[in-house]
């Protein structure tokens, strides 16, 4: 594997003294209001960083998941207050809601969003720790941009074991229209290996939770198991699927996903060369990456690091040996990262929730704009 390390510095930044600081208020300040995602505004091909990153969003608390809208609002999840925010075009910073039966704790609380268009219905769904297990909800969206609220929740799938760590959590949905969820042990290793249970797996299902007559294990949700706690999912722009995920004490993995295939945990932990198993396409010792957030970007993956606190970058992941480097220094952990709709890249720091340390002004949505490499 070939790897190199090219450090962009993105700010010089204070500390901001304890984590039990209270945090400022937040606010957002939109590059272009009015932008809405087409065709022609998104790279293709390998691309890379081109420029300083601009902040879009500051004072946010413990975010978790950024979730872009066409009608160019921004929903953010905070993980310990269960609240989805909505950045408006005008720059307000508002509440669009607070989802019902969210219990944060450890690693747990509301997690992922992800938003779906049913006809004339939208629909924006979250997976968060409750009580009792993990659970995936979908919620009505109603109002314009702006004044965005949302309506009551219906479960789309409950009964995922939880922990006060390896909860998973992201949300895509895939191009054939169906919804994947990352999901982790629950800190119970051997649920992995069952394509039975709910936990250590990459989930597909319909929109309203269903299980797809294709999915690899009859009966089953399971796309692909063997995971620890990922929490990264995207798909390149020939359609392969891609994955991230925390390892233990050794490597951090992004792995190529297929139907139905194992990628070893709680036996093998990064590349163990084994015939049954799937190796990563590339991996990192833990303290490198940590990785959370996967953003795809034409054929260029970006990696979020948050015990890394910076960006990796794989080029030509479907190889299966891309070319890695890294950037994004100095904002501490980064959570997540997500293809922008102006076709830039967004990244979302996580410095708030009690592991990082806050600089002034955290936490923080920030564009970084992309060129072709």
């Amino acid at each position: 594997m070939r790897a190199s390390v090219i450090v962009v510095a993105i700010g010089v930044v204070a500390l901001a003294g304890c984590s039990s600081s209270a945090p400022s208020a937040p606010s957002y300040s939109p590059q272009n209001p009015t932008a809405a995602a087409t065709p022609s505004s998104q790279p293709t091909g390998a691309v890379q960083p081109s420029g300083d990153p601009a902040e879009l969003a500051t004072g946010l608390a413990a975010p978790w998941s950024v979730l872009p809208l066409e009608g160019g609002s921004v929903l953010v999840s905070e993980r310990d207050s269960a609240r989805v925010l909505e950045l408006a075009p005008s720059g307000e910073v508002r509440e669009a809601g607070t989802v019902s039966g969210v219990d944060p704790g450890g690693e747990g609380g509301l997690l992922g969003l992800e938003v779906f268009t049913e006809g004339d219905a939208e629909w924006i769904y979250a997976y968060f720790t409750a009580t009792d297990d993990n659970r995936i909800v979908r919620m009505p969206l109603t109002g314009e941009p702006g004044s965005l609220v949302l309506g009551e929740s219906e479960v789309v799938l409950d009964g995922i074991a939880k922990a006060g760590n390896h909860n998973g959590g992201r949300l895509a949905f895939g191009p054939d229209g169906m919804l994947y969820a990352t999901t982790g042990d629950a800190s119970q290793p051997d649920a992995s290996q069952d394509p039975m249970s709910l936990n250590g797996k990459i989930l597909r299902m319909t929109p309203t939770g269903e299980i797809p007559s294709d999915n690899p294990f009859e009966g089953s949700l399971t796309w692909s198991l063997g995971h620890r706690n990922p929490q990264g999912l995207a798909w390149t722009e020939s359609g392969a699927m891609f994955a991230a995920e925390f390892g233990q004490n050794t490597w951090d993995e992004v792995n190529r996903i297929e139907p139905g295939a194992n990628y070893g945990w709680p036996i093998v932990e990064g590349t163990g060369g084994a015939p049954e198993f799937v190796d990563p396409v590339a991996q990192w010792p833990t303290d490198e990456a940590s990785p959370s957030g996967l953003a795809a970007v034409g054929s260029t993956l970006f990696l979020a690091g948050l015990g890394g606190e910076q960006v990796w970058i794989l080029q030509d992941a479907e190889s299966g040996d891309p070319d890695l480097t890294a950037f994004a220094d100095g904002y501490g952990r980064i959570r997540d990262a997500v293809a922008a709709p102006d076709g830039s890249l967004w990244l979302l720091t996580n410095n708030t929730d009690g592991r990082g340390s806050p600089r002034e002004g955290d936490d923080r949505l920030l564009s970084v704009p992309l060129a072709p490499l």
